[in-house]
Parts: C-alpha cells; structure tokens; sequence
C-alpha cells in the first residue's frame, strides 16, 4: 500500500500510562504510511479513541466520547473513527455492529495493521482486527512522542499479564506477557537522552515479571536450560543496563506486582542514583481473605514483610498503593483491615477505587458482586478520608528539608512557578527564577499540601547537572 499524503490523524488516550505509551506507537505506524499528527480535532481526517476497560465508568466515558464523535461524522462524511485498546478488545462487535459508533476496531496487538484497516475504510468497508498475539512487542519502532515535554518519556518493555486476578480484564484484553528484546529498550533510552530527554518510566503491567533469554521472550525462568538461564536478562538486570545509559537520565518504572519485586530489583536501585525511590506496589486489599479471591497470590502478612523489606534497603523510598474497596463479599471487618494495612504502610499516595464488576472476569463468572454501591461508596471515602490524611502527614515531614526535582512544565496555577517531581514521584513547586526546564533543581521544602511540596530552588543538582562554584556553595 503506498502512502497517502497530506492526511491528518488525531489520537485521544484514556487509562493507563500504557495506553498514552501505545499511542505514541500508533502516531509512528501511522506516520510510515503518510500521516501527520495533529493536536487539532478539527483538522482531522481520523480520530482514534485509545480506550480503557479497567472499570466501568472508564468505559462510559469514551461511550460518551464516540457518541460526540458520531455527531461530528454526520458534518463530515470522511471522517473516519477507530476506536484501539482495551475497550476495543472487549466490545468489538457491539460498538461496531449494534451501535454504529465506529468505523475501525483495533486491538493492542494489531497495531501494524492499522494502514491496511483504514485502507478498507476508504474502500466503504467497516475494518476489524482484535487477535491477540504471543509475540508482538513492536519493539523496532521508535514511537512518535505526543503532546511531548520533551523532558520525560515512557518505554513500554513488556506487553501482556499472566496474573489472573479475578478481579481485573487485562489478561482477557491485552493477553499473555511478552517480554521486549532489552537491546532495543536501551536503544529507546539511548536515543532518548541524546535527543534531550532527562527521565524514562519503563512500563509495563507487570515489569517485575520482565525475563529475556537470548532466543526470544519467554515466561518461567525455570523451565529454562542452563545456557539460557546464563544468558537471560531479568527485571533487575535490565533496570541497571538502563540507568548505565546514563547517570544524568533519571529512571523510573511502573508497575510492580508485590509477588514478582525481589532483593535484585532494590538493591540495584540503592546502587544507582539515577533510578528513582520511588515504587508503585499496588495491595488492593488489607484482608487476607479478600486477596485470596482476589486471587492476589499473596496475604496481608506477607505484603507487610515486603514493605519492610524495601524500607530496609531503600529508607527513603516513596510507596503508593492501588486499593479497591468493596470487592464481593467484603465485610465490614475486612473492610477496617484495609484501613489499619494503609495506616500501619504509610503509603505516599494511593490510587483508590469502588469494586466495579467487569464482564468475562474470574470474579464476574463465580462471584456475587454483593456490596451495596452505597456501602462501596461509603467506604472509600474513609479510604480516602485515611489516605489524605497520611499524605499530609508524610509531606509535613519533608518540610525543612531538600529534595532534587526535575523540571518538567509551568505550574498549572502561576507561570511564575514551576513544577516537577521528586524523587519520590511527589509533585514539587518552586518559583522559576532563572532555571530552565529540564533541568535538575535542588529545592528547600518550605510548606506543603496532602497532594505537592512547595519551596525555593537552592541550586542546580552537582550530581545530575555540571553547576558553577556559587552554585555548589549554595547547593
């Protein structure tokens, strides 16, 4: 198929960071092919709907988005509309067929075919791809970063979950882990960083899991041979490959399943100063029982131990939580465990939902979905209500105190400030004075909110920036 010239596509992201770094994907797929991205909806000649299907609601509102959407195909009859992701797995036929909501459905691991699809469209056929694949990574294209800072930027390294937790969807729309050649993710970092980039986030649903052998991504490292396991590259291997891209990148990653987070993967982030302190450890529940049908693989004791485990290696590590209250069958008494789990973790923050039943689930197929949306709400305001009181508490604590922050854009409430993040992946707010962004400020914390620190720069960070005498005198 050759190129077609001087069309414009605009893409919308819902969900996960995941979701932000597949579009990027799409914009470079689509670009091979002749397509310019556009921030303008207007100018658009396609629109594609990056979709979310973790909770209902997500789902509700792109159902409100396509709806406007097809208002806007009745003023424009060559509009085309795609809807990709996880949405797109799970409703295919509805959204297509029923509703008439969209012209191209895509799943994640049918990316590469979009060209052809929207080919047929223009050929006055609807277009459908959802397979799921064992191997697909898309890990020789470069993605085209949208709506860039130019300073930060994810890198998917894996693709997929095996963790079939009753509760979740993903397994059922983004399929079996597959794990990326580690020579390309630091390629990505490479390139990255030359092109002025300051941190990178390796995504994945589970990057813990992550496992390379040499022949190709493979799962259980145990049924590997002994060659291969001499030659394979694991979570904590490649977390180090990065970081050694550069001491001047900062890393991150997202996100970490409790079962799958070893000694390795910490201790090689006390190491280097450039990965960040920073882990996401989602518990969903504080009851053991609740995580057993959960089907969490772990129980309240054992997440505890973990935690201690990485605030014995990393002191100074920031720590936020995933919690779903009101998950089938949840008591009362179970309920107030998983309070007493986020007052005794101290969580940083927290991502705090209602239990919302998705279809096709584990938890779906053998549970009673049995709180009442009334007792689902009530409890996670006190989870809330818990959480925000800790957070404020913690901030408090780093007042008087200095923290390195990555400029990253002007505060959304002054242009005189501006705002990054910690270390701890806390949102941080200085005045600007004559610092750029991208660059490494040290900032004396000097009052804080439940949600940011707010203080004055001191000076640029020695370690990450190349800084004057007076500036190493104030720093």
């Amino acid at each position: 198929m050759g190129k077609i010239k001087n069309k414009q596509l605009y893409i919308e992201s819902y969900g996960c960071a995941m979701n932000f770094a597949d579009s990027e994907v799409v914009a470079s797929i689509m670009a091979e092919n002749g397509y310019t991205t556009t921030n303008e909806e207007s100018s658009a000649d396609i629109v594609f709907i990056n979709t979310c299907s973790i909770r209902d609601n997500a789902e509700q509102k792109i159902r409100n988005r396509l709806t406007q959407l097809r208002g806007n195909k009745k003023r424009n009859n060559d509009l085309i509309v795609g809807i990709l992701g996880c949405m797109a797995e799970r409703l295919k036929d509805k959204l297509m067929e029923e509703e008439k909501l969209v012209d191209i459905v895509v799943g994640p691991d049918a990316y590469r075919d979009l060209p052809h699809l929207v080919a047929e469209v223009d050929d006055g056929a609807k277009a459908i791809n959802v397979l799921l694949s064992l191997e697909e990574t898309y890990a020789e294209i470069t993605p085209t970063r949208l709506n860039s800072n130019g300073v930060t930027a994810f890198i998917s390294i894996m693709r997929g979950c095996d963790n079939m937790c009753s509760f979740c969807v993903v397994p059922f729309t983004r399929g079996r882990e597959r794990s990326r050649d580690p020579h390309t993710i630091v390629k990505e970092a490479q390139e990255l960083f030359d092109a002025g980039y300051k941190e990178v986030t390796l995504l994945g649903q589970n990057v813990d899991s992550y496992l390379w052998y040499g022949g190709g991504p493979k799962k259980e490292f145990k049924k590997l041979t002994e060659e291969e396991q001499a030659n394979s590259i694991d979570f904590a291997k490649l977390l180090e490959m990065v970081a050694q891209v550069s001491p001047k990148l900062r890393v991150r990653f997202s996100t970490s399943h409790p079962k799958d987070i070893t000694d390795d993967v910490l201790y090689a982030m006390a190491r280097h100063q450039n990965i960040c302190n920073y882990i996401h450890l989602p518990a969903q529940s504080g009851n053991s029982r609740i995580l057993e049908k959960m089907n969490r693989t772990y129980d309240r004791e054992w997440y505890m131990g973990k935690v201690e485990r990485i605030r014995e290696i990393i002191p100074d590590c920031g720590i936020s939580c995933d919690i779903i209250a009101g998950f089938c069958t949840e008591t009362e008494e179970e309920h107030k465990d998983t309070l007493s789990l986020m007052e005794w973790s101290q969580f940083d923050f927290s991502y705090m939902y209602y239990y919302s039943e998705r279809p096709g689930t584990l938890a779906a197929r053998k549970f009673a979905d049995d709180v009442p949306l009334d007792v689902k709400k009530r409890r996670l305001t006190e989870i809330i209500e818990l959480q925000n009181e800790v957070s404020r508490s913690k901030n408090k604590e780093r007042e008087g105190t200095v923290v390195t922050v990555l400029v990253e854009a002007e505060s959304k409430r002054s242009d005189q400030d501006w705002m990054g993040k910690c270390d701890q992946h806390i949102v941080t707010i200085f005045p600007k004075e004559h610092y750029q962004k991208g660059q490494y400020v040290d900032v004396l914390i000097e009052r804080t909110t439940t949600t940011s620190l707010i203080g004055k720069a001191i000076g640029l960070n020695p370690f990450f920036e190349d800084v004057t005498e007076p500036e190493k005198a104030l720093a």
